[in-house]
């Protein structure tokens, strides 16, 4: 089984080879994200592949971001290149989840939470807690938190 990163790689190799530059760019700097997480801290290591998934989120998430704000200061073609950067990236996460998922996966943890006595907007935390480990990686944290807030109104 070959790793994620190394998948990566071979993509990028492939791109290249297609001279598709969009591609080719995108994975550029996603490897150099990976290669920086790597060597940050006291010792070098190899990434897991779920810590490389990670570091891959939190580019597709700068993408969404930059396109957000391209689109905002009257830079269409900028924010379309950024939309098509994430949507590259997306494609090496797990599939996100949908409203109804995650929902029903927050009403859940808001059930679990009132078993163990915690209710209201204080339960938060202890909702989060129960939620995070169960849709890690395939929805994004500012979503989750939202609904989260909003079911325990």
């Amino acid at each position: 089984m070959t790793s994620l990163k190394s998948k990566l790689k071979e993509d990028l190799t492939e791109a290249i080879r297609a001279r598709d530059e969009l591609r080719s760019a995108t994975l550029r700097l996603t490897l150099s994200a990976i290669t920086k997480e790597e060597v940050s801290g006291t010792t070098a290591r190899e990434l897991s592949d779920d810590e490389v998934q990670k570091v891959i989120a939190k580019e597709a998430k700068k993408r969404r971001e930059a396109a957000e704000a391209f689109t905002q200061g009257g830079r269409p073609e900028q924010a379309e290149r950024e939309r098509a950067e994430g949507v590259l990236l997306d494609a090496y996460l797990p599939k996100q989840l949908t409203d109804e998922e995650l929902g029903a996966i927050v009403a859940q943890a808001v059930e679990e939470a009132k078993a163990a006595g915690a209710e209201g907007p204080r339960a938060m935390g202890a909702v989060m807690k129960i939620v995070n480990p169960k849709v890690a990686g395939r929805a994004e944290g500012g979503r989750v938190a939202a609904l989260v807030k909003q079911s325990l109104v």
